[in-house]
């Protein structure tokens, strides 16, 4: 009971303490990576004072058999060592590429961004001068190179873990959406199925009265539209079944209906190719989609202006533009007027632009957009298909 009712809460506490051990693992990770880095300093600082010592034996022929172990014991840093001659030596570095100068020199400038030099040197005993015999330049051993990128490893894994983690909460999202339009469409093709048989068995009673022939001409007008949209909700339930269908011609059976059932305030144009145009389509989708699209265009025009649907063939691809000369839309409302629930108007649900971008992206694998808008001036929505 308490997670249901402080899910917001628990959600919140959850990404927080997400967060605090990740930051606590990168934090650590890095005072190692910097502890590691020190000791292998204290390590080169022990290599070169080894070095030093090495190289006063050679001159009194005397050498301590620890220097020489300490000298050859270090197999994992890369180290050049440039004596006060300038001859250069090089220790755990490629023997292939050993005497291209120019990759040496590389290494050089690479070693000492990485560490800073240190200076070889010791203090005369007979004069109590310092004597330079050279410079050891060092660089990052592989263990100290792969312990530096692991927290942008780590980093990967936790970006690609929250991606997974909001993939599979936007599918869960989206398959319950799914479900519910599911559920209310058929619900609703159920509801109305119930009183539309009635309306069928009076309108046959009807018949056999005296009852005016226009009356019941109109009244199966009604019936037939509501069998349509009895129709329409039961596929959008469900998968719906596409066939091979023109197009054009739905689009002008859709278009005649509209206008003859819209204000004469609102000047209608269609402008359709002359050869049909055939593509995988539910017709009472389709109709239903235009339907929705149109009377948004009448609501955004304040039920006068012009409106106009456009289609246009280009190679495998069909455009059916709806332009409107209504109140526009910004930029920032381009995909958004698709959302569930969005709306400019005081009535109505949101769902039609919605519903419409369902039927032709998910059941017709189409596109539908914003295709472009101006304030005052109206707006062009755009719906493409593939042809067959």
């Amino acid at each position: 009971m308490f997670f249901t009712k402080n899910r917001q809460l628990v959600r919140w506490i959850i990404i927080i303490a997400s967060f605090a051990i990740i930051s606590l693992i990168l934090w650590n990770t890095y005072t190692f990576f910097q502890k590691f880095k020190d000791e292998e300093r204290a390590k080169m600082a022990i290599w070169s004072a080894a070095q030093v010592e090495f190289q006063r034996g050679l001159l009194t022929d005397d050498v301590n058999p620890l220097i020489t172990k300490i000298i050859s014991s270090d197999s994992l840093t890369p180290k050049i060592v440039i004596n006060k001659d300038k001859q250069i030596n090089t220790v755990n570095i490629n023997e292939k590429r050993i005497n291209d100068s120019t990759y040496i020199n590389n290494l050089i400038i690479e070693f000492e961004q990485q560490n800073k030099p240190i200076e070889l040197s010791y203090i005369d005993p007979n004069t109590n001068k310092k004597v330079n015999i050279g410079n050891l330049y060092y660089g990052d051993s592989d263990i100290l190179n792969k312990l530096k990128y692991y927290p942008l490893a780590l980093l990967l894994i936790i970006f690609l873990f929250a991606f997974v983690v909001y993939f599979f909460y936007r599918s869960s999202k989206i398959a319950a959406q799914n479900k519910l339009w599911s559920g209310m469409a058929k619900e609703t093709a159920h509801q109305i199925g119930t009183p539309l048989s009635s309306l069928i068995g009076w309108a046959e009673i009807l018949k056999t009265e005296n009852v005016n022939p226009e009356y019941i001409l109109e009244i199966e007008k009604d019936i037939d539209r509501l069998q349509t949209i009895t129709e329409r909700f039961s596929k959008i339930g469900s998968l719906p079944t596409l066939k091979k269908t023109d197009i054009v011609k739905e689009t002008q059976d859709t278009y005649d209906y509209l206008k003859t059932r819209s204000s004469k305030l609102i000047n209608f144009n269609l402008k359709l190719p002359e050869q049909p145009i055939y593509v995988n389509l539910n017709p009472q989708l389709y109709s239903w989609t235009i339907e929705n699209l149109v009377k948004n265009a009448i609501d955004a025009m304040k039920g006068k202006g012009d409106l106009t649907i456009v289609i246009t063939q280009l190679e495998n691809n069909v455009k059916i533009n709806i332009i409107d000369t209504g109140k526009g839309l910004t930029k920032s409302q381009f995909k958004s007027v698709f959302e569930p629930g969005y709306t400019t108007k005081k009535r109505g649900w949101g769902l039609g632009l919605s519903l419409a971008r369902r039927i032709v992206k998910d059941f017709h694998g189409g596109k539908i957009k914003v295709a472009q808008s101006q304030i005052d001036k109206g707006t062009i929505m755009q719906i493409a298909l593939k042809t067959v």
